[in-house]
This record gives structure tokens, C-alpha cells and sequence, in this order.
């Protein structure tokens, strides 16, 4: 499911995350199994969006993506919880970049993942996964090693389905992911593709305190459904 239309821009995370929305409540609105895991932090209002519309519960998934030293935007990999490690290995080698300096980027990141889960999960455990269909939302994909670890070590916790739904993509990434999860769902795959970024009107930076306020609407929203 994807549109190669070069025109299409989302206002912002918020818009593309309704627009995604409609695109997954036919298969996927009212149903107790479904649960909505975000990216943070950028992945955090487009699933906010996702959930409210499917009446599903959401929850953040800490990835860390492992940016090349000195290039920190581009990805060579990335870190997600339970020790999960996607490395390009090829990009690694191509740029030099020895063991040391990879495993300094790793602590690095083990430390702010680590951190994020503390700033938006609290005390409160990490959800049961087992039997579940797990939608996994960023606000897009580029080279995909964020959301690769995800669906790794979100398959690891035994879900019954693995959804990746993204609202822009790179064509070829979201075939990549063919073999990794159940199903993709990448709304419009642009050619050239670029960069994730060029596709929204407003992408500036989500913050901490965005992410926090928008998972305690939707864990009252939660309650209030009960």
C-alpha cells in the first residue's frame, strides 16, 4: 500500500499520523489484540494518532540508531532492548570505522536508551507482546536500521503479527522489511526519496515532554474506554 506521488507532504506528524490512521483501521480498528508500539521520539505522534483512531493502546519501543562519528544523522546500525544489534557492517568498513570507535558509539547509545525508557515509561513495565498483533510506527523510514531492530526484538517477545506502518518511505527499504514482519504498510514511497524530513511541512524535533503528554492522553483515554 504505498503512493509514489511526489506531490504528497503531511502538515505535520499529527496529520500524517491520521492519514496513516485510515489507511489501518479497516483491518485493524476495535480489535483487543492490537497494540500500537512508537519510535520514539519522532514516531510518538503519528502512532498517537494511529491509537486513538483504532481505540488501541500505545506505547513507546526504545530504538537507538548508531549514527557514523562525526556524520551522526546517517545510520550504521542500531541498538534496541533486550541486546538487539543491527550494524551495517559494509557502510562500517567503506568509512573505516574500526571495532573501538563502534563500540564507543554502542555505550553511547546504550546509555540514552536507557535513559528514555526511564523519562517515558517510569515505573511502569514494558508491555505483555505475547499473542499480540504489534503495530510499530515511525514518522518514516530511510535506511530502516531503527525500525529493523524494533521488529527484532519485538519478535523475540513471541507477538502473533508484526506490523511496520510508516507514513513515507523509501521504496526500496520498505521492500527490505518484506522478510522481516508480517505485514508493511508505507503510505507513499517518493522517488528520489532523500531524506524522511523533506516530506513534512513541520518536522521539527518532538520533545521529552511531547512524548510523556501524549502517552498520558492515551493511557487516559485508555481508562476512560474501560
Amino acid at each position: 500500500m504505498a503512493s509514489t506521488d511526489q506531490r504528497v507532504r503531511f502538515r505535520d506528524r499529527h496529520e500524517a499520523g491520521r492519514a496513516l490512521a485510515r489507511a489501518l483501521a479497516p483491518r485493524y480498528a476495535g480489535r483487543d489484540d492490537v497494540i500500537v508500539l512508537a519510535l520514539p521520539r519522532g514516531g510518538v505522534p503519528v502512532a498517537y494518532e494511529v491509537a486513538t483512531v483504532l481505540g488501541a493502546p500505545l506505547d513507546v519501543f526504545v530504538v537507538r540508531k548508531l549514527g557514523v562519528p562525526g556524520h551522526e544523522e546517517f545510520a550504521m546500525g542500531a541498538i534496541a532492548p533486550g541486546g538487539v544489534l543491527v550494524l551495517d557492517g559494509t557502510t562500517a568498513r567503506t568509512l573505516g570505522i574500526g571495532k573501538a570507535q563502534i563500540e564507543r558509539v554502542i555505550a553511547g547509545e546504550l546509555r540514552e536508551l536507557d535513559r528514555r525508557e526511564a523519562a517515558y515509561r517510569g515505573y511502569r513495565d514494558p508491555p505483555e507482546l505475547v499473542g499480540k498483533t504489534v503495530i510499530l510506527i515511525d514518522d518514516g523510514l530511510a535506511t530502516g536500521a531503527t525500525m529493523k531492530a524494533a521488529a527484532r526484538a519485538v519478535r523475540r517477545q513471541g507477538p502473533a503479527r508484526i506490523v511496520v506502518a510508516v507514513p513515507v518511505a523509501s521504496a526500496q527499504t520498505c521492500d527490505e522489511f518484506r522478510d522481516e514482519v508480517d505485514e508493511v504498510v508505507c503510505l507513499v514511497t517518493p522517488e528520489p526519496f532523500h531524506a524522511v524530513g523533506l516530506w513534512y511541512d513541520d518536522f521539527s524535533p518532538t520533545t521529552d515532554d511531547e512524548v510523556r503528554t501524549l502517552l498520558m492522553r492515551a493511557s487516559q483515554a485508555a481508562r476512560a474506554a474501560q
